[in-house]
Formats: C-alpha cells, structure tokens, sequence
C-alpha cells in the first residue's frame, strides 16, 4: 500500500479516488508513509486535509449510506425472525446468532471494497453452506459437538468477514489493518449500546409516567432490531470518521497491558493458595481458558496498535512481559487438558481445548521471540505484527475443522 501510494501521490485524481472510495485505508496507508514524504507539497497538502477532516463528523456518501441503512434493517428482520415463523427462540438464536450480524458485515465490505463477482459468489457460498449446516444439525441439547460447532461457527464467520475486508489473502498489512479495527469496532459499539441503553431507560420511563408500560413491546420490537443493527451502523461510523476512535483504543490498549500484566502475576501466585486448580475441577478449567484467550486477543491487539504508533521501550518491555506469563498460564491450561485426557479419555470438549491450546501456545512463542528480537535486537516491532497476521489462517483452518469436521468424527454426540 505504501508504495502503491507513492507512486500515485502526484496524480492527484487517482489520490482522491482512492480517498473516496476507502477514506480509512487511505488514510491508514497516508500516515503510514508520511514520516518519508513529508517534504512534498502534495504529501502536506494531504496531511493538513485528514487532519482537518478529523475534527468532522463525516456520513460517507449517499449510496453508502442508503446501503447501510437497507443493510440493517434486513439484520433487524433476520433477528425477528423467531416471532415472524414460530421458530424456537432457544433453537434460532443459538445456531444463527452470526447470521444477525456478520452477512451484512461480509456484504457491507464486499460492496466498499468493489469485489469481483467471483468473490462475491465465493462469500455468499461460504454464507449458505454454514447456514445449512448449523441448521440441518442434528437437535441433541446434550450434544457436545452441537455447542462447539455453533461456537466455532462465530469464529469461521468473522474470518470470512475478515477476508471481505482484506480482499487479498496473502495480504499481511490488511490483516493487521482488520485487527486494529475491531479495535476500534469494540469500542464504537460499547459507545452505541451505552447511548442505546440509557434513551432506551429514558423513553421507557417518560412512558411509564403518563401511564403506558412500553416495556414489553419496547423490547421485543426496538431494542432488537437497533441490538441487530449495531454491528454494521458501528462499522460504518468507524469507516467514515476513522479518527473518532482511533486515538481511543490505543490509549486503552497502553493503559489495560500493564494492569492485566500484574493481575496475571498475582492471579497465578493466588491460585497456588485458594484451593482450585485446572487439573480437578472443570469450570475452572473452562474459565482459565477464557481468561487465557482474552488475554492472548489483548496482546494481539496491542502488537497491532503498536505496528502503527510509536511504543515506547517500557510499552515493549510490558508487552514480552505479558507474553511470556500468558505463555505460562498457557502451559498451565494445557498441562491440565492434556491430564484431563490422560485419567477421563478423550472427548469433542477436550480435543477442541488441546488443539486450541496448542495452536494459541504456538503463536504465543513466536511472537514473544519477534518481541525480544525488538527489545535485544532493536528490530522493527512490525515484524511483531507480521508474525500474528502469518498465524491468523491457521486459526481458521482450526475453526472449520471444530464446525464442520469435528462433529462427523464423533458422530454428532
């Protein structure tokens, strides 16, 4: 992208072509190469235009912004379906709940990103076949392989979602690029359902005081259609205003990688003398697992923020510091599925947890031996970034396999 840029910078109608038609990428890609290009009166015009620009609210064109719109009120009737067919509540949600949200995700950016019909068949092929499969699946509540698949099903979506931002599958740079935004997603969306939550509190209470409970219809009707078009009015906010949090979410990366750190430290020393450990006792073990993986996805995403600000040397120190205790906290996981499978056999539950503990332990060594190569070797902490974005295919892989493999092997119990 940098040097795709380079080259165009004194054409100036294909710079603002590309700036219309991907005000993010643009932008991202600007910034990136500016530091070795600031001397051009092009490159100046175009940083005092974005940084100005910043300080707007900006609402995208009006064929995106019909395309969002449209979008989401398709997720609203998709979410409602339920009350529209008789389908079970309990049965619709827990197998299509990626249906909701990550379609008009997929479609938002194969539309933005100007895609080729091949592309577009292969997405929309890739839509049909899970939503075949998740809900031809056998209805046994007690089935293991059922919960895994609806679980992992999440995960292969948002990589398919994530292909549909990058475009290109070998492109290292997008995928970091995907990273940092739903960075950025999660905190845009946190904004969105604190301001739903509290209009949603206000009008139900104005209601309530002239007489009218709205309550019931206010819920099952508003809430759920605005819960269903969140994601992508989300998505399209962070696209046309990328400056609205992008200074946001390093700022909360910086602040949360110490505290996690020293929690982690004192975590590890408290389990020793509470009682509990992974080896016996199952829901421990779940839980110590969910801790391991949020810990892991905030490394992974302060890395990505880190390969497009500048770290300072305590920030990187902090950073291999929290790799190599979750490296351990991993060990500690994976000892206790491993003796799991030893004394109790092996089950889809198990099989899941060991390959995803291996695969996360794996990556989790690779990036912190990229990370003491910045701290030892003064290397470029890009090389950071470019080693998560390497691994990420691998995780999908292990997702297909979990959702659509898994289940076959042991007979969908």
């Amino acid at each position: 992208m940098k040097n795709e840029m380079y080259d165009l910078l004194d054409q100036p109608k294909a710079m603002e072509k590309w700036y219309r038609s991907n005000k993010a990428e643009f932008k991202q890609s600007f910034m990136d190469l500016y530091p070795l290009i600031k001397d051009k009166p092009q490159a100046e015009f175009w940083f005092h235009r974005l940084n100005y620009e910043g300080e707007e609210i900006q609402w995208g064109s009006k064929r995106e912004l019909i395309f969002v719109l449209i979008a989401a009120v398709v997720a609203g009737l998709i979410a409602k379906m339920p009350a529209y067919t008789g389908i079970g509540e309990e049965f619709f949600y827990s197998r299509n709940i990626g249906f909701i949200v990550f379609p008009a995700l997929i479609a938002y950016f194969t539309w933005k990103n100007n895609f080729s019909l091949s592309k577009w068949i292969i997405l929309a092929l890739i839509s049909l076949v899970s939503l075949l499969f998740i809900n031809l699946f056998p209805n046994n509540l007690q089935s293991d392989t059922l919960t895994l698949s609806c679980i992992h099903l999440l995960l292969f979506l948002w990589s398919a979602f994530g292909y549909s931002y990058v475009g290109e599958i070998r492109n290292t740079h997008k995928r970091l690029d995907f990273l940092r935004f739903n960075g950025d997603f999660v905190v845009m969306s946190t904004l969105i359902l604190i301001a739903g939550g509290i209009t949603t509190g206000i009008t139900i209470g104005l209601f309530s005081l002239i007489g009218y409970e709205i309550g019931t219809f206010y819920f099952e009707n508003v809430v759920v259609l605005g819960l269903a078009a969140v994601p992508l009015v989300a998505t399209y906010l962070t696209q046309t205003n990328p400056q609205l949090v992008s200074n946001v979410s390093p700022v909360i990366a910086r602040i949360f990688s110490p505290i996690v750190l020293v929690m982690l430290v004192i975590y590890l020393g408290a389990i020793f003398y509470s009682g509990k450990d992974p080896y016996n006792d199952r829901e421990f073990l779940l839980l110590f697992n969910v801790l391991l993986i949020g810990v892991m996805a905030l490394i992974f995403f302060s890395v990505a923020e880190a390969s497009n600000t500048e770290k300072s040397k305590t920030e990187k120190y902090i950073l291999f510091l929290l790799s190599l205790v979750t490296i351990v906290v991993n060990g500690i996981a994976l000892s206790a599925i491993l003796f799991r499978i030893s004394e109790m056999g092996l089950t889809p539950n198990r099989l899941a947890v060991l390959g995803t503990n291996i695969l996360i332990l794996i990556n989790l060594m690779l990036v912190t031996v990229k990370l003491y190569g910045v701290l030892a070797q003064k290397k470029d902490i890009v090389t950071v970034g470019s080693q998560i974005a390497v691994f990420l295919p691998i995780y999908t892989l292990w997702t297909i396999f979990i959702t659509f493999i898994l289940p076959f092997l042991f007979n969908f119990e």
